[in-house]
Formats: C-alpha cells, sequence, structure tokens
C-alpha cells in the first residue's frame, strides 16, 4: 500500500517540495524578527547619543526609547506564545 501511495503522490511532490522552501524561509523570518538583540542594542545606542548630546530633546527620546520597548513586548509576547500554555 506504501508504494501505491507514492505513486498517487508523486504529481504532488514538487508543491510539497514548494511548502517545504517557504516554512523554512517564514521560520528563518520569524527568527529574525523577532529576535530581541537587535532592539536591545538600538535601545542602547539610543542611550549612548542621548549621553554623547546627539538627542537633546527629551521628549523625542521618550519617544524613541517607548517604540523600542514596544517591540521588546510584542518580542516577549511572540515567545511566550511560542512556548505553549506551560510556558518556559
Amino acid at each position: 500500500m506504501g508504494l501505491v501511495t507514492e505513486i498517487v503522490a508523486l504529481p504532488a511532490a514538487p508543491l510539497r517540495g514548494v511548502m517545504w522552501v517557504l516554512d523554512k524561509v517564514v521560520r528563518a523570518a520569524e527568527r529574525e524578527y523577532y529576535d530581541p538583540g537587535p532592539v536591545q542594542e538600538a535601545l542602547a545606542a539610543l542611550e549612548r547619543e542621548r549621553q554623547e548630546g546627539g538627542v537633546d530633546d527629551d521628549e523625542e527620546f521618550e519617544q524613541r526609547e517607548q517604540a523600542l520597548m514596544r517591540r521588546l513586548e510584542e518580542i516577549r509576547a511572540y515567545q511566550l506564545g511560542q512556548a505553549g500554555p506551560g510556558g518556559a
């Protein structure tokens, strides 16, 4: 029965291959998008910029900082969702 199933499913093999590749691309993109490292680096760079006088306006600093903090919260929520109900 396994051989017959493989022969019948053979025309769908290219589609399965494309779906496999797309799954790998999506997973890689998600890993990159939900990586907290670049956001943490941007927060550190923002603080350095403020200390060096690059950001004089407190309101501008707070807006940029809040945007980065919201992004970190989004990343954390995604990671918790990926961990499942028990958390990890």
